[in-house]
């Protein structure tokens, strides 16, 4: 039988190695797993949610650019895409006849958000039918004039319109979206990888899981939260290769998967 003194140096010992254990998985095995290479950190501790004129949150920030403003636009022409038409007396008319009479009108305007205290820089849509009701489309803002390698950065909110309602906040006529904002982002980042303008990508901390958002118009959405940014290949060209995917630390790729899980069901 073991002497009672030397019971205490045996419980002190277990409760040592125990606080040993917690400290190395809380502070060093944890965090190493959960972490990510910040590779634009100036984008760091944004509110990733846009907001309508009024205020109001909107569309959640879910893709990146990394490329200059004639970059952005080859890519988004390489791959289909239209630029946005402004908002004008004539455009809202063209819109409307293109939904009440199914007439293709393949460059509609967007309704303005705002995000980093201004309306978006560039809108781009592509059509996923013959009326304007229905369409892939994104707003983009340049946040960064120079990121960690010089080029400027872009924040976007990518979402698809399934057709057209009344907005639960002003009543006014405007577009609904399909609630799996992610499923878009993926289809976009995709669509310009497939059309050889990224170079590479990477992901960030979005507005973080979100199963219930809303949007400016009280549409719901839901997302994991997380950013895809495309470096974008320079001046028009076309990558040689298909775009390369930077790591992403294992318990965060666990977390998405078990998100997009949650979220059918």
């Amino acid at each position: 039988m073991q002497p009672f003194r030397e019971r205490p140096r045996r419980y002190l010992w277990v409760v040592a190695t125990a606080i040993a254990i917690y400290g190395l998985v809380s502070y060093l095995i944890l965090p190493a797993t959960w972490s990510r290479i910040e590779h634009e950190p100036g984008l760091s501790k944004r509110v990733m949610v846009t907001s309508t004129a009024q205020g109001i949150p909107g569309d959640a920030i879910n893709i990146g650019l990394i490329g200059s403003r004639e970059d952005v636009i080859s890519a988004f022409h390489a791959a289909g895409w239209y630029p946005a038409d402004p908002i004008t007396l004539k455009t809202s008319l063209e819109i409307i006849g293109s939904v009440v009479f199914d007439r293709s009108y393949k460059a509609a305007p967007v309704s303005p958000l705002y995000f980093d205290g201004r309306r978006e820089d560039l809108a781009f849509e592509k059509p996923a039918g013959t009326s304007a009701d229905r369409r892939q489309h994104v707003r983009l803002w340049m946040i960064l004039q120079n990121g960690v390698d010089g080029d400027p950065v872009w924040l976007g909110s990518a979402s698809f319109d399934s057709g057209v309602t009344l907005s639960r906040d002003t009543g006014q006529v405007t577009h609904k979206i399909s609630p799996n904002i992610d499923e878009e982002r993926d289809r976009l980042i995709k669509g310009l990888d497939r059309s050889q303008t990224v170079l590479s990508i990477s992901q960030m901390m979005g507005v973080g899981p979100t199963l219930n958002g809303r949007n400016g118009e009280g549409d719901r959405y839901y997302t994991d939260g997380e950013i895809w940014m495309a470096r974008l290949a320079r001046h028009g060209q076309k990558a040689v290769t298909p775009a390369k995917y930077l790591p992403v630390p294992p318990l965060i790729q666990m977390k998405d998967k078990m998100f997009s899980l949650a979220s059918v069901t």
